[in-house]
């Protein structure tokens, strides 16, 4: 059904030159607070030469807690958007932008996400898929190497410290954990906080980079043309050389085998060049930084459901924390931790089940 999006008209006007018939279609929600609808002309041959016979609207919520923020990252988005096309990233065009009016024109990619695409093929084809979005990725981290890019970039005015890793723990701790099992006792709670400062201060001293910092399968979209395109930078920053790797090959929403995991590295150490050193360098920092992301993508799925009431993402936490048990047993230095969450997660870390929602 065709839905009405208050502004959309008179920016569709400024963007076709004209008023044109055309159905407006909402598209389904993720974990995001705006929204995102399909624009399709009735009649693509009225078209002037060039202009698309679709696009997509991104809406911003203009009230609420969530409306600052949202502004705030769009205007990170225009800019990256600007920062990465203009170092050859392919990125989604943007036809118009309103932030008075809080909608944002887009180019339309179509539908099918990477993950979309790994649904429909055998896991012999898999790894095909992966070098390419492995291959991406060395050439975004290349253009992008804070060396050799202006300073003034949004992305290179922030970076993962120490509170943005710290407090991404603790909404493990609070949401994952003590908001499914109860409150810890006293002497746990030491233990986990000492657990997390350490793990924290090790991965301020990894190598950093540039980081999009959700480079994941539904993040990738196949545009025409097969055109492996990247979406949702807004988040960009610095951090952790292995960080979009860990995203990728740890991604909450596939559950990637470890030798495929172990060959996307070897294949990103290769394409960078890594000496033996630098390789074995990456795959230490590569688990570091899963134990860290996962446990924050585990607790943030259980805040989407308990703060912003959508269960949608709960059963995705198990293998979230699978990949947080893989990513342990491959650090020895970590097993106090490891045993902690044995403790403290019932089922860790592979058999613990789908949280009940609260919705």
């Amino acid at each position: 059904m065709t839905v009405s999006v208050p502004g959309l008209p008179e920016l569709l006007r400024d963007f076709y030159g004209e008023t044109l018939l055309g159905q407006v279609l909402a598209l389904p929600g993720q974990a995001s607070t705006r929204r995102y609808y399909r624009f399709s002309v009735d009649d693509a041959g009225t078209l002037a030469p060039g202009l698309p016979a679709a696009l997509l609207v991104m809406q911003l919520p203009r009230e609420g807690e969530h409306a600052a923020p949202a502004l705030e990252q769009a205007r990170s988005f225009i800019e990256l958007q600007a920062f990465l096309r203009a170092r050859g990233v392919p990125v989604p065009s943007i036809h118009r932008a309103d932030l008075s009016a809080g909608l944002i024109l887009l180019e339309d990619l179509g539908d099918e996400t990477f993950e979309g695409r790994l649904r429909t093929l055998p896991a012999a084809q898999w790894p095909q898929c992966y070098a390419q979005a492995i291959d991406l990725l060395v050439d975004l981290h290349i253009a992008c190497e804070p060396g050799g890019v202006p300073s003034a970039c949004v992305a290179y005015g922030r970076r993962f410290d120490q509170k943005l890793l710290r407090w991404e723990l603790d909404h493990f701790r609070q949401w994952g954990l003590e908001a499914l099992y109860g409150e810890l006792p006293v002497a746990q709670r030491v233990q986990l906080d000492s657990a997390f400062d350490t793990l924290t201060q090790t991965l301020l001293a990894l190598p950093q980079g540039f980081a999009h910092r959700d480079y994941q399968s539904r993040n990738l979209m196949w545009a025409p043309g097969e055109r492996l395109t990247v979406i949702d930078f807004q988040d960009a920053l610095l951090g952790p050389q292995a960080y979009d790797l860990v995203a990728l090959l740890c991604d909450s929403y596939v559950e990637l085998a470890a030798p495929l995991q172990n060959a996307m590295l070897a294949h990103y150490a290769s394409r960078r060049g890594f000496s033996a050193a630098q390789s074995a360098q990456l795959v230490r920092g590569f688990h570091l930084v899963a134990v860290q992301r996962k446990l924050k993508d585990a607790g943030r799925f259980v805040f989407i459901d308990r703060v912003r009431h959508n269960p949608a993402f709960l059963h995705h936490y198990p293998q979230s924390l699978r990949y947080v048990g893989r990513a342990l047993a491959a650090l020895p230095e970590l097993r106090g931790l490891r045993e902690l969450l044995v403790q403290t997660v019932p089922g860790f870390p592979d058999a613990a089940g789908v949280p009940a929602s609260a919705a």
